[in-house]
């Protein structure tokens, strides 16, 4: 969505030859993927993106790079086997010790439609240059097909683009798009978007975009309930239906694993999603272009954006795991093929790797660097910092080294830690530093009071990305706390010893 009158609201270049599709050309395998079932049903893969396994069942290639921090080196990463499931295995050894971003997201349809680094466009990204944020590559663990994977953790700030494609729909071509998202995750910023978008990164009016919105956003369209909810953005409007602003018939939509589909041709068009981990799709519309000018015919101009909206808005926040586009308007019973693979492909949640992180259970939190190995998070008053606390501590020692975990604030796939002896007060960064404040319930107190839970980065323990800085974790320095990033401006950012500084072993709470 691109933000023309954001101010106000606050907040393929041709037809593919027909018949003809670029395929992997990799040894067959035996397993029909997804983009297998689209060419079988006449509409074939134009661009093919995941970061947990093939999207072909021939497809043996790279399915994403990653960089990391203490070196600037990068590594591709692939799979097990061909037609198969991602060797997290190979990102875990190359980033131990440090962190990684993720920095392309290849394109398995062989048309090189790969994601790389949003560029500036009609707003300006946090990065250099005015580029967008990369993911945190470790930032979404889960499992699929019962081995370990990563997603693509959007915070805001964070976005992908390609704006030279080949083969992606223009003008009023037909296509269709599925996408993986995690449920759980996203904000009513603009706009976290998978699919066709402007190839210069401006807003160019009505129609020029047609790509699967997820969030929570009301400003332009929504659906019954809170949301979030599966939309079109189709620039200058996301549309839950034939009509702008409320329509009925598009539910909320907040399964852990989402699938969400859009698709459209000459004035026509669908939205359809389902539980990625079990079940069909349920039609969510499906009928004419909006009733408002400018979106009959498209204007469509082919780039492939993630994570934003057409103009580079990149207030939003959400995680992919997978996604496709088509030449042609697939069937439903093509997409309703395509969900069964994906139900069966074994989606399921990854583990922060200790039971103590659920929402109710009171801990403690213990660092790991050798120096500092009897210390704990702890507060006095509003100063949050580390501490020796030992069983011959103090009771107020003891219970200001206690906190309760909570869902978090912002995120529900998050934590949050409420303080043991001030209820209603929460660990949160102002300034990339950690305070105990009280909740304001303001949407900026929830998002700087949630914390997403990893594997430890020196492989103790966990470690705890903020949820609106994800390249940020919880770190002690001259024992302080701060949200620090492996390398930066500030001194609490310094690379040495940065992954033991970041980890934690979570304990039962001094005060139970």
């Amino acid at each position: 969505m691109g933000m023309r009158g954001r101010a106000a609201l606050l907040t393929a270049a041709a037809a593919l030859v027909a018949g003809i599709a670029i395929a992997p050309t990799t040894a067959q395998a035996a397993t029909s993927q997804p983009c297998d079932i689209y060419a079988a049903g006449g509409t074939p893969c134009v661009a093919a993106h995941s970061t947990t396994r093939a999207l072909y069942g021939t497809y043996n290639g790279a399915l994403y790079q990653v960089r990391r921090a203490s070196d600037n080196t990068t590594r591709d990463i692939g799979l097990l086997s061909a037609g198969g499931y991602v060797d997290a295995a190979t990102q875990d050894s190359f980033c131990s010790g440090t962190s990684c971003v993720i920095t392309i997201i290849y394109d398995q349809s062989g048309r090189n439609n790969r994601l790389t680094q949003a560029p500036p466009g009609g707003f300006n990204g946090p990065a250099a240059g005015g580029y967008d944020n990369l993911a945190d590559a470790t930032a979404a663990p889960i499992t699929v097909g019962g081995h370990k994977a990563y997603g693509v953790f959007v915070a805001p700030g964070t976005g992908y683009r390609n704006n030279n494609t080949n083969g992606v729909a223009t003008g009023d071509q037909p296509e269709g798009m599925y996408a993986i998202f995690d449920g759980t995750h996203y904000n009513a910023g603009c706009c976290f978007d998978y699919g066709n978008a402007e190839r210069n990164s401006r807003d160019n009016g009505n129609g020029t975009m047609e790509a699967i919105y997820f969030g929570n956003i009301k400003a332009w369209g929504y659906g019954t309930g809170n949301g979030p909810w599966v939309m079109a953005d189709l620039e200058n409007g996301l549309f839950s239906g034939v009509n702008p602003g409320y329509n009925a018939n598009d539910p909320t939509a907040n399964h852990r694993f989402l699938t969400a589909i859009v698709k459209g041709e000459p004035n026509h068009w669908s939205i359809r999603a389902g539980n990625a981990q079990s079940g069909g799709l349920s039609t969510h519309y499906n009928g004419a272009r909006p009733n408002a000018s400018g979106y009959n015919p498209m204007k469509k101009e082919g780039a492939i954006i993630l994570g934003i909206g057409g103009d580079n808005s990149n207030s939003s926040a959400g995680t992919f795991y997978e996604g496709v586009m088509t030449s042609g308007y697939p069937s439903d019973a093509t997409e309703n093929s395509v969900q069964a693979n994906i139900t069966a492909a074994g989606y399921a949640p990854g583990s922060s790797g200790n039971g103590l992180l659920t929402p109710g259970t009171n801990i403690s939190l213990r660092a790991t660097t050798a120096c500092c190995a009897t210390r704990y998070i702890t507060h006095s008053g509003a100063t949050v910092s580390t501490a020796v606390v030992t069983s011959s501590s103090s009771s107020t020692d003891k219970s200001n080294a206690s906190w309760t975990v909570r869902a978090g604030l912002a995120d529900s796939a998050c934590l949050s830690f409420e303080s043991r002896n001030t209820a209603g007060s929460f660990l949160r960064h102002q300034n990339y530093q950690l305070y105990l404040r009280a909740n304001d319930n303001t949407a900026l107190f929830k998002s700087d009071a949630t914390f997403c839970p990893q594997s430890g980065r020196n492989g103790q323990g966990n470690s705890f990305a903020s949820q609106n800085f994800s390249t940020r974790y919880i770190r002690h320095y001259n024992n302080n706390v701060y949200i620090a990033s492996n390398g930066g401006s500030n001194a609490f950012d310094a690379t040495a010893l940065w992954a033991d500084d970041v980890s934690w072993v979570v304990t039962g709470a001094w005060t139970p």
